[in-house]
């Protein structure tokens, strides 16, 4: 499953080798985000705040929020089960739910350290193996919420720019990635941070893993692999140089990665 620009929602039932558009999307604004729980139940996450949902598989969707008197769009969201959700996006903006998005309720989110207010954007959200849940944002933070997005503490990565996305590895490694290569990686939940030189400026837009084996993409056409959980990563290039998003780890053991453009096709040698 994939979303995008204009209400784009792509369903593939064959690990991204062809895609068709969702049936029925009832709005055409940017998408930025999704989450599924099971095969069926899903949520995605855009601008003017707006939530849509399904319930079968991502055929049909259904707005469950939107508010067109200001445009402050979401950027992430993840749901723990059917029924509790977390959605963030511009300016500390924090939702939550635990009816399944009948009903969503703004959190207020404390200044971090050093600042008089939260109003820095949260970029992406993903959960650890133990129910925590992690957020990464502008001027470099990082934050975990142990209580499905009510409250949050603050994880200093001593990074100024922006965080575009981050993954939870085994234990408590997370590693993390923005602007300009920047990539971070914690091996204490998050207590202290060190950052890993990646050799390259493109900006990272997402991670996808499977034990130690670790994929970043982004910008530029970047892609880098680490098969020691992040500590170093091999960097290659893509000859398009396309804009990559987004990546999946399949069941066989091969990477999927998705563009501005959509699926990115495997470039020509």
């Amino acid at each position: 499953m994939a979303v995008g620009e204009q209400g784009i929602v792509l369903l593939s039932d064959d690990f991204g080798r062809t895609s068709r558009q969702s049936k029925q999307v009832p709005l055409s604004s940017t998408l930025t985000a999704v989450s599924f729980v099971d095969d069926r139940h899903g949520w995605a996450v855009g601008h003017w705040g707006a939530i849509v949902a399904t319930d079968d598989g991502g055929e049909t969707w259904r707005i469950q929020r939107i508010d067109t008197t200001e445009d402050r769009p979401l950027f992430a969201v993840h749901f723990f089960d059917r029924q509790r959700g977390v959605a963030v996006g511009l300016w500390s903006l924090v939702l939550t739910t635990d009816d399944g998005g009948r009903t969503w309720l703004q959190q207020t989110l404390a200044p971090p350290p050093g600042s008089t207010k939260a109003d820095a954007n949260l970029l992406s959200l993903f959960a650890d193996a133990r129910g925590g849940l992690w957020a990464t944002g502008e001027r470099g933070l990082v934050l975990r919420s142990a209580d499905r997005g009510r409250t949050w503490a603050y994880r200093s990565t001593g990074y100024a720019g922006s965080l575009w996305a981050g993954i939870a590895l085994t234990d408590d490694t997370l590693v993390v990635g923005g602007q300009r290569g920047s990539v971070y990686r914690s091996g204490d939940g998050g207590q202290h941070w060190t950052r890993i030189e990646l050799d390259n400026k493109s900006s990272i837009t997402g991670f996808a893993a499977r034990g130690a084996e670790v994929l970043l993409v982004g910008l530029d056409g970047l892609r880098a692999t680490s098969n020691d959980a992040g500590r170093h990563f091999t960097v290659s290039v893509r000859p398009d140089r396309l804009a990559l998003t987004a990546a999946l780890r399949t069941p066989a053991g091969t990477w999927l990665m998705w563009s501005r453009h959509g699926p990115a096709p495997q470039p020509s040698r």
